[in-house]
């Protein structure tokens, strides 16, 4: 079957599989052996976690990228267009390099079934390969052990962070949850955990299967001394200082896992090299600020985790904080407003249409906890021309729940 465009691929994607989610290697793992994509780059990093994966995918392309390698990064879900998912050394793919890649594995794949998202991660490996990419970065989806990016061979991977998410998946215990993640670790491989006080099945698995564990604060993590941001870890098995980091834009706690996994694989990185690469790293929509038509700032943060880290980062303001939450219908609302309640003055609660979205009253519905003054709005749209209304000069307006509600307010923001 030949479609022309992007989006007539994406419409077709979403046709092809009976679910959304199929967790497993076997089918993928068998299209990306006949395709030759199973080592898409000369070296090759797995980010795993429940938060922090972004950003620390950011920080190692940014950092590689600065040592002059060319970086290509996957990662997931897009903001906007389709093409965000597979950037090379920052670009985003064009069109017609998506579609070429999307015609090649229909044709490879014959009578195998692909979801969307295994559609996605082997385009991404079709076209780090054809661009011959020095490094191929790439986020895991959904869990690490079954997710369809585990089907490379890699050389070292990260597990940033352990937390309940996609529930329906993983399930609700983080022992067993732990354990899948730490399915992306490989034998005598770097494998960096980013969580403190991490569950024992992670580390009884990496142990077992012969993964070179590095746990944060034990092996690795940074240190704000009189203003100063020092970096601890291992290079090449030996202790190693990076001293007077610039402080970064994106999270400030998944820096020394990225600094850790890559200094794993390249230790000859300079300290100057580092410092620049951590300088230029950022997201797009994660804690980025706006100053038009009012102050605040967007955060694609989705789950309690986040929120925490979230509500560790908010400036000190005058007025009040605000708090626009539009959350799809599969996460974790109550848990979000009770790691941020402490911190927000108002609530502006908006529903989100289309698939997985829900209305507002189900929204609010779904909070149990104790909030300060609430209001509700039907959409994201409708809640931030409230805002025009409402907010001083002096208020900060924390717009959170999804990539998609990051996606609407960043689209409001440019054309209100």
């Amino acid at each position: 079957m030949k479609f022309k465009t992007l989006n007539e691929w994406l419409s077709y994607l979403e046709s092809i599989h009976p679910a959304e989610i199929d967790l497993g290697l076997e089918r993928v793992a068998r299209v990306a052996q006949a395709m030759d994509l199973v080592r898409p780059a000369n070296k090759v990093l797995v980010v795993a976690g429940t938060n922090g994966k972004g950003s620390t995918v950011s920080y190692c392309d940014a950092i590689l990228r600065e040592n002059g390698l060319t970086v290509g990064c996957y990662i997931s879900p897009h903001l906007h267009v389709y093409n965000e998912r597979v950037l090379i050394n920052g670009e985003m793919v064009s069109d017609e390099d998506i579609v070429e890649s999307f015609h090649a594995i229909e044709t490879a794949r014959g009578q195998v079934t692909l979801t969307y998202f295994e559609f996605g991660t082997l385009s991404a490996l079709y076209l780090f390969k054809k661009y011959g990419v020095d490094v191929a970065v790439l986020e895991v989806g959904l869990g690490g052990r079954l997710d369809a990016v585990n089907l490379v061979e890699s050389d070292g991977a990260a597990v940033t962070s352990i937390g309940l998410d996609h529930v329906d998946w993983l399930g609700d215990d983080i022992s067993v949850i732990a354990k899948e993640k730490a399915g992306v670790f490989r034998s005598c491989c770097p494998a960096v955990c980013g969580q403190v006080d991490v569950p024992a099945t992670l580390v009884d698995y990496a142990h077992s299967i012969g993964a070179n564990l590095m746990l944060k604060g034990v092996e690795f993590g940074v240190e704000q001394v009189e203003g100063r941001l020092n970096w601890f870890g291992l290079s090449a098995g030996e202790r190693r200082k990076v001293d007077d980091l610039p402080m970064p834009s994106l999270p400030l706690e998944n820096l020394p896992t990225a600094l850790q996994l890559v200094l794993s694989v390249w230790p000859d990185i300079t300290d100057d090299v580092i410092r620049a690469g951590v300088e230029k790293a950022h997201i797009a929509g994660r804690m980025q600020r706006f100053d038009q038509p009012y102050a605040g700032m967007v955060d694609v943060g989705h789950n309690p985790q986040a929120a925490a880290l979230l509500a560790s980062q908010l400036p000190e303001v005058k007025g009040k904080k605000i708090a626009l939450l539009a959350m799809l219908a599969d996460k974790d609302p109550d848990g979000v407003v009770s790691e941020l309640r402490s911190q927000v003055d108002e609530w502006w609660l908006c529903g989100l249409d289309g698939y997985r979205g829900q209305s507002v009253d189900e929204l609010r519905s779904k909070i149990t906890a104790d909030v300060a003054r609430v209001k509700m709005f039907e959409s994201v749209e409708a809640g931030l021309k409230h805002g025009l209304e409402v907010a001083s000069d002096q208020d900060f307006v924390i717009v959170l729940g999804s990539f998609i509600t990051v996606a609407k307010a960043q689209n409001w923001l440019k054309g209100y």
